[in-house]
């Protein structure tokens, strides 16, 4: 279930903490998605852009893409699923990511936020730690949970 929540501050946050999960809006991978992935990171393994290749010869039926392409999407879904009335917000890091499974080309993805824990540091902001759940549409199964760390400065 999506929640609309728009311009929280550190206060806004705080009330997130232990709450229903936000959802972000279903978002295509396509093969132009995965094939400019594989340009900016030098990462052009077959199964990821050699799609004849990858129906013939990999397990997944066709071309997936890259795990770190489904990571990289978390701030981008984030900042789509919650607005923030901040001056600045940093990504922070990650604790923990697994990819527990492929996303075939053209799937659609969304994330699932909880907010974990909200910290004070220093200089006015928060740091807020984001249980991610990432889901392909029609699966059961997530494809990526992470662990993710943020700072806003209000």
């Amino acid at each position: 279930m999506k929640r609309d929540v728009e311009g929280l501050d550190a206060q806004g946050l705080r009330s997130l903490v232990g709450g229903a999960p936000l959802v972000s809006a279903w978002l295509l991978i396509d093969q132009a998605s995965v094939n400019g992935f594989a340009e900016a990171t030098g990462d052009h393994q077959w199964i990821h852009v050699d799609a004849e290749r990858a129906r013939r010869e990999s397990p997944f039926g066709g071309p997936i893409a890259h795990g770190f392409l489904t990571l990289s999407l978390i701030p981008a879904l984030l900042g789509q699923t919650v607005a923030l009335k901040q001056r600045m917000g940093v990504n922070y890091g990650l604790n923990r990511v697994r990819f527990t499974a492929p996303v075939p080309v053209d799937s659609q993805v969304r994330a699932r936020f909880a907010v974990a824990s909200v910290d004070d540091v220093d200089d006015a902001g928060v740091q807020v730690v984001w249980n991610v759940t990432l889901e392909r549409q029609g699966s059961e199964r997530p494809v990526c949970v992470a662990e993710f760390i943020t700072r806003h400065y209000f």
